[in-house]
């Protein structure tokens, strides 16, 4: 079986148990969608304030909600055994890592965009263009790369979960630093040298953990 088809068939697994159930996504969105709503009505920010602060905001509420998706994908895996069966079938793991990290991104994503969509609609402000979905993108990645990483590594040592809040978000700071000031550039449209930076900051992140991700899966699954 080639590397792109074993990919499909685990991710399309995952989707399937997700289309069943929709635990995962369910519980994302509805998460997601109170902490929006009580910050917008619970602080009555003015209309200009709520333009400023709609990028510290929807990053909080993604970096939260994104928890939910990696605990319950993995969790799936540990109470069914199917992360052993997995590790059986003829392919490299990385095919594993791979599929692990779409199924969750497109979790993230899905939830990004009616984050965003919530956030537009109840605080009255523009937030959709296409800087700001780049920087979606990929700040959404670099955050599912690593979570996949450090929750399949709390998966093995059977810590159940508190590992990955632990060790995930002291990762995350320099993701969400450069995440939320390119969110606000691009909102802002100012100083191009800056977005420029911060763009860069995002995506060395991104190709850093994915390159710790294909070189340290397997070591993590064999512990």
């Amino acid at each position: 079986m080639s590397f792109f088809k074993a990919v499909w068939v685990i991710l399309h697994k995952d989707l399937l148990n997700e289309k069943r159930t929709f635990v995962t996504l369910g519980s994302m969105l509805v998460f997601a969608l109170i902490v929006i709503l009580i910050f917008l009505f619970a602080f009555n920010l003015a209309a200009g304030l709520r333009q400023e602060t709609a990028c510290g905001v929807i990053w909080v509420t993604l970096c939260f909600s994104g928890t939910l998706s990696l605990e319950r994908s993995m969790a799936l895996e540990r109470e069914s055994d199917g992360l052993d069966g997995l590790m059986l079938a003829p392919h490299d793991h990385t095919v594993i890592f791979t599929a692990k990290v779409l199924s969750n991104w497109l979790f993230m994503l899905l939830t990004a965009v009616i984050v965003i969509a919530a956030y537009a609609l109840f605080g009255n402000v523009a937030l959709f263009s296409p800087g700001f979905m780049g920087v979606i993108l990929l700040g959404t990645l670099g955050y599912i790369l690593i979570g996949t990483l450090v929750e399949t590594l709390n998966i093995q040592i059977k810590s159940h979960g508190h590992l990955l809040s632990v060790l995930l978000f002291p990762l995350l700071i320099p993701l969400i630093m450069a995440a939320v000031n390119a969110s606000a550039l691009t909102l802002n449209g100012a100083d191009p040298l800056g977005l420029r930076t911060w763009l860069g900051v995002l995506a060395g992140y991104d190709l850093l953990f994915l390159a710790a991700g294909i070189m340290l899966y397997d070591k993590i699954l064999e512990e």
